[in-house]
């Protein structure tokens, strides 16, 4: 038997352990603790790429049954991947559309089931990805706020606003809105409300009207008549 042949039986062999373990329910780490590296790599390889052909539930299901054997890098690398293929579809979808696209629409643009999706859009803050990437944002500002400041040093007035208020000297208008007024009047302890007045019977308005009427024409004399 010649080296190649050799090679070409021993791979032949790996694989087909390797596919034995794939046509499991569902892989543990036992049941690969006694892979040498040459196996461990080639199942490596296979996962890899049976992973990049499989799209919604399928690959869900695959995902699910490799779950237990997936280095925490590799979890990682996942994560970023459905992140960044549902941003970019939000954000296409969005540029054609208009509107905020809905969850079957980001499935089928991406590839990726609705439960993945459910479940990024669930947990997305609480991810160590997600935090580090805002912390990654956060690294930049003084670069921004550097080119903030070159503008502002060029005259644009938008840009020295904006910076003073980047680095607290001026502080923006709090602009207090309104929702609800609410009209009574007080005599003594007694609170007369919109609403009460609205409890009253025609009688007793017409008895108020009747203490009040005369008190308003003394205020407010009806103009003389030519």
């Amino acid at each position: 038997m010649t080296s190649q042949t050799a090679t070409l039986t021993g791979c032949t062999a790996v694989q087909q352990k390797i596919d034995r373990l794939l046509a499991l329910t569902k892989i543990t780490l036992k049941d690969i603790d006694e892979l040498s590296p040459a196996e461990r790599q080639c199942l490596e390889q296979t996962t890899t790429q049976t992973l990049a052909k499989l799209k919604g539930a399928e690959r869900d299901r695959f995902l699910d049954k490799i779950d237990l054997i997936l280095p925490a890098a590799t979890k990682s690398s996942i994560w970023e991947y459905n992140h960044f293929m549902i941003s970019d579809a939000i954000a296409i979808l969005m540029q054609h559309h208009g509107i905020m696209p809905t969850k079957t629409a980001i499935a089928e643009e991406t590839g990726l089931s609705r439960q993945t999706i459910n479940k990024h859009f669930a947990a997305y803050k609480a991810q160590p990805e997600f935090i580090a990437q805002i912390e990654q944002f956060k690294f930049m500002a003084p670069k921004i706020l550097a080119n903030v400041f070159k503008y502002a040093s060029s005259g644009d007035m938008r840009a020295a606003r904006l910076y003073f208020e980047m680095v607290g000297v001026i502080h923006k208008t709090q602009t207090t809105v309104m929702h609800e007024q609410n009209n009574y009047i007080q005599i003594n302890n007694t609170i007369v409300s919109q609403e009460n007045v609205k409890l009253l019977t025609a009688a007793q308005l017409k008895q108020i009207e009747n203490i009040i009427s005369p008190i308003a024409t003394k205020k407010y004399p009806h103009p003389r008549k030519n």
